[in-house]
């Protein structure tokens, strides 16, 4: 597991033990080590027990946690209607046959402002949005780059899985009839606590995701729900275009966002979302005034 620690001059990558972190010498962020490619790693994984007892370490402290990658070189590539339950509330929501499920994945893009940490506030402005939406998401992050990979290979590509929340402007996202101007607020994208290596999570197509709002579960499903799997979703987004190591695609959403519930609930000042994978970790942001 690979952290991002706030520091007096930016963040530092850190691998967790337990609840220790440990900081990487030689390396000035996880994008740097995720670059370096498996060589990084396999040394890394040789060096764990002088690791566990190096003193350039500290305790682990999530309010010091910023975002795996707190600054993507590229948009976060997301996916949007790819479990089958949202896809069915979401068509039925908008007045569209339930059934017709997409045959092929429907991408968008968040951009790098949108990055928010594991315990970040999520700005509201009520003159931009009143219709703020939450979206618990499997964060895939691309180890080796490439084009035109073929899916057998897909998951050859993967270094490792984080939680996303892809808190959503609705009302913006309708009424610009595409997704991105409602995805893209400052903030609304929290991502962490860690990143999680591929070889540590046994089938990221059977993970439990949840999202609670105040207490409350809104969100509770598993990734087996998927329509298009990770090696599909690879496979598709880089016929044509090159895929480069720390690019993030956030995998889709399950059933249960705001908007499709009956009457719709929309995100209010103070409110606060609990979103957590299995095996990864949970992130926890609340919602504040911005105006």
């Amino acid at each position: 597991r690979f952290v991002t620690v706030s520091g007096p001059s930016g963040g530092r990558v850190a691998l967790q033990l337990a609840e220790r972190l440990v900081f990487l010498e030689g390396f000035t962020s996880l994008q740097q080590l995720i670059e370096s490619g498996s060589s990084a790693l396999d040394s890394i994984r040789k060096n764990l027990s002088s690791l566990s007892s190096s003193s350039n370490s500290t305790s682990y402290d999530p309010s010091k946690l910023l975002a795996p990658i707190p600054r993507p070189r590229k948009n976060v590539f997301c996916v949007g209607m790819n479990y089958v339950a949202h896809a069915k509330e979401s068509l039925k929501a908008k007045g569209l046959d339930p059934n017709n499920l997409p045959k092929h994945p429907v991408f968008f893009t968040k951009p790098p402002t949108a990055i928010n940490s594991p315990l970040g506030d999520i700005p509201l402005d009520s003159n931009v949005t009143e219709k703020l939406d939450w979206e618990v998401e499997l964060g895939v992050i691309i180890g080796p780059g490439g084009r035109n990979i073929k899916r057998e290979n897909a998951m050859n590509h993967v270094w490792g899985y984080t939680v996303l929340n892809d808190v959503t402007a609705r009302d913006l996202q309708f009424k610009h009839q595409q997704f991105f101007k409602g995805k893209a607020l400052d903030g609304s994208c929290p991502m962490g606590p860690c990143v999680i290596t591929a070889d540590e999570i046994q089938n990221p197509h059977d993970l439990r995701v949840t999202c609670k709002i105040n207490g409350e579960t809104k969100q509770d499903s598993k990734t087996k729900d998927f329509i298009f799997d990770i090696p599909t979703l690879i496979e598709v987004l880089s016929k044509g275009m090159t895929l480069e190591p720390g690019d993030i695609i956030a995998t889709g959403t399950p059933e249960g966002v705001g908007f499709a519930r009956e009457p719709p609930e929309f995100l209010k000042v103070g409110d606060v979302i609990e979103t957590e994978i299995e095996g990864i970790g949970s992130l926890k942001n609340r919602v504040v005034r911005d105006e």
